[in-house]
């Protein structure tokens, strides 16, 4: 079955989240939200998850899931703050969360105020879970390689790919996170062109390579055929040469310090210190 996909770009961070819905029985998801911070101020607001929430309720949708595709570490999650004004809806995301609190809680000095089992989330995905979304049938597929707690969510037609995958012209995810593994993300992308090539892929960041017009859909055949990094018949051994080779390019991502104690939450910012007043860490010389 086809569902409703509206797409939502954060321009702040490149990165696009979704209401999906079954035009049926109005039951919906929203994949990704994002929480507005600025890091000058360490200041967060709300437009992103108002303009999600605004969307559900002019097109009366039902909100059941806040699906996450992965601990996300270049914005912070709008998750908890939609949670509070949408009864009902699940926060959800793969179980290798775990193993991504477990290597990072060292990092940030988590105490036993963080617990690394996953309990900040509603509900943990095993890999090949299905749901029904309404009437549409939702295939959770474990996505690792990018973190290992990446999942992708196959919703009917739509293959939501978290940041596996990019628009052709802008490739695949990096590799150099902790628990990450080039070999492992050939593996995950070859599932994923598996798939009929009429899959409709939905892309978890965009910053409009070379400068065009941002974008969000492509198409599993169009992956294949166009994707710069990994085509249909590229050898891992050449796809992991060049992932590893690009990987000691890139700087790390501007807000993965503050992210990713966010992220790790499910979304829920660190609880009030003894002066009213919440904080976030940075670890010195640890990164």
């Amino acid at each position: 079955m086809r569902p409703d996909v509206a797409p939502f770009h954060d321009s702040a961070t490149g990165t696009w989240s979704y209401v999906v819905s079954d035009p049926a029985t109005r039951a919906a998801a929203i994949l990704d939200p994002v929480l507005d911070f600025d890091p000058k101020s360490a200041r967060t607001s709300h437009a992103s998850a108002d303009a999600l929430l605004e969307h559900v309720r002019a097109q009366g949708l039902k909100v059941e899931w806040l699906l996450e595709t992965h601990a996300h570490a270049d914005h912070l999650s709008g998750a908890q703050w939609l949670r509070e004004r949408l009864p009902g809806a699940t926060v959800a995301m793969g179980n290798g969360i775990r193993q991504t609190q477990r290597s990072f809680a060292p990092v940030f000095g988590f105490g036993d105020d963080v617990p690394t089992d996953g309990s900040q989330f509603d509900h943990l995905f095993d890999a090949d879970d299905r749901f029904r979304l309404g009437d549409i049938d939702v295939q959770v597929i474990a996505a690792p390689g990018h973190t290992a707690d990446c999942v992708a969510y196959l919703i009917g037609d739509a293959l939501f790919c978290g940041d596996t995958l990019f628009m052709p012209d802008a490739g695949t995810a990096r590799t150099d996170f902790p628990n990450a593994d080039a070999a492992m993300l050939w593996r995950t992308i070859q599932r994923f062109y598996a798939l009929p090539d009429s899959t409709r892929v939905f892309v978890c960041h965009d910053y409009g390579p070379n400068g065009r017009a941002v974008a969000c859909e492509t198409t599993i055949g169009e992956e294949k055929r166009d994707n710069i990094h990994l085509r249909d018949a590229t050898p891992e051994d050449e796809y992991v040469a060049m992932r590893k080779a690009r990987d000691a390019t890139l700087p790390m991502p501007a807000l993965i310090l503050q992210s990713l104690q966010v992220n790790l939450r499910a979304g829920a910012l660190p609880p009030p210190s003894e002066d009213g007043t919440r904080y976030l860490r940075i670890p010195l010389d640890r990164i």
